[in-house]
């Protein structure tokens, strides 16, 4: 919306991100573009004219550039500059490297993102060819222009915090391939233990089950029944707690126990599918320790910044899921606000209007797809337990014009769950119901929580 100055809020976040490169990538420093490698560095010197004044490609590692900086650094004074800019792709953990030797000597270091530079190498001259000497430039360029961002800056509690976030994603993958795996063997070779349970590869029963039948059975689970239900359960209850499980489901071991009498199935693989099965749920069973210590490790991490509190006080969201969107987002004050939170989770309404002409909305998806998947996992159980995100599920999936469908309405719940987490971060206050409901204006430093479209 304008205002007296004729100016939006757009125009105004704009303009803070313009002065902010602008004090980094100052006009007295020349720019040196690196397009960066595993082992060689291409590295061009460039003025704000979009000149070069001179190249050089380096063979080494990223953190070895200390020489490069030094010999770039020669090259702008030469030329008049009082300093450098130093500029690259966000490539893997190597820019970093990057970015902690040009803050060592001093230099102005913001990143070009690929897409911008892949883009560029098009519009360029109209080709696709790529050379990392043509890269070195166009980063260069892009930066001129400014058209490049100034990375985050993290500390050493929040950089720990994004490091065990990655190692969860990962393992998190890892552990959903395994029940996938399982539900395709069993579904080929022996389908009779997968109606045992509703959700059987959700069960810690169902797998401490599945861990004894396969250890034991040699390909044969009808074997098995020689050694009596009363055996065969106190088997599961001796296995139980390797999964993590204290009480034993009796309708799940009973529906095992039934399945060991049927024969259906592809008989010639079963007995391979089966030891695979065996050899699969001992890494199941080591990446759900694995897990399980990563996020007992992020939930003390959140303690140490003393962030818990304000976290769980947003009903419905848990430590660990604050955590899992907090390692992906970082420190939430360098946001402006909970709609640029938004945004850079790609949860942002991509609007495709012209004139009189109106296209249809939908999000970016032009942001971070871990924090997006973080959110969109937390809005599930956030819905059952708190109230003022369930009204406005209802009211978005019942109102006469533009209706949401379910999974719409779910992400933009995620996106009021991003919205909250970053005002109660920002301001130290403690979320309340009514101001999230638009019951009560906040007092003057209190949570000021965006209303929902």
């Amino acid at each position: 919306m304008a205002q007296g100055s004729g100016l939006t809020r757009g125009d105004r976040n704009r303009n803070r991100r313009v002065e902010a490169l602008r004090a980094v990538v100052r006009r007295d420093r020349a720019v040196l573009a690196v397009d960066l490698g595993e082992d060689k560095q291409v590295a061009v010197v460039m003025d704000h004219e979009g000149r070069v004044l001179a190249r050089k490609v380096v063979k080494a590692k990223a953190h070895q550039l200390g020489s490069l900086l030094e010999w770039a650094a020669g090259k702008a004074a030469g030329a008049g500059f009082a300093g450098l800019t130093v500029a690259c792709e966000p490539t893997g953990h190597r820019w970093k490297a990057l970015m902690g030797l040009a803050d060592a000597g001093g230099h102005g270091f913001c990143c070009v993102q690929s897409l911008a530079v892949a883009r560029a190498r098009e519009g360029d001259d109209y080709t696709r060819d790529k050379t990392d000497h043509r890269d070195a430039y166009l980063i260069g360029k892009l930066v001129i222009r400014l058209d490049c961002y100034l990375p985050e800056r993290a500390d050493a509690g929040w950089a720990r915090l994004r490091h065990l976030g990655a190692r969860r994603f990962a393992l998190v993958a890892d552990v959903t391939s395994c029940m996938q795996q399982a539900g395709d063997l069993l579904g080929c070779a022996w389908p009779a233990p997968l109606g045992a349970a509703a959700r059987p590869l959700e069960s810690v029963t169902w797998l401490a089950g599945m861990a004894v039948i396969t250890d034991r059975c040699c390909g044969q689970p009808g074997r098995l029944r020689k050694m009596g239900y009363d055996r065969f359960l106190a088997a599961i209850r001796r296995e139980l707690p390797r999964w993590g499980g204290k009480f034993v489901r009796h309708s799940i071991v009973r529906g095992l126990w039934e399945a060991l009498a049927d024969t259906g199935g592809v008989a010639v693989q079963r007995r391979g599918a089966l030891e695979r099965l065996h050899l699969l749920l001992g890494d199941w069973r080591a990446l759900r320790a694995r897990l399980a210590d990563t996020e007992a490790r992020m939930t003390a991490m959140l303690d140490e910044l003393g962030l818990t509190a304000l976290v769980t006080s947003i009903d419905g969201v848990s430590a660990l899921s604050g955590a899992v969107m907090l390692a992906e987002t970082g420190d939430l004050a360098r946001f402006a606000s909970g709609r640029a939170v938004v945004k850079h989770a790609g949860l942002n309404p991509s609007e495709h209007t012209s004139a009189t002409i109106t296209g249809q909305t939908r999000i970016s998806r032009r942001g971070r797809p871990g924090l997006r998947t973080a959110a969109w996992r937390a809005v599930w159980g956030a819905l059952r337990h708190n109230t003022v995100l369930l009204a406005k599920h209802a009211r978005w999936t019942s109102r006469d014009h533009n209706r949401l469908a379910d999974g719409q309405a779910r992400t933009a719940c995620a996106a009021t769950v991003l919205r909250w987490l970053w005002a109660v971060i920002t301001t130290g206050t403690m979320w309340d119901a009514r101001i999230a409901a638009g019951q009560v204006t906040p007092r003057r430093g209190a949570v000021a929580v965006p209303a929902a479209a």
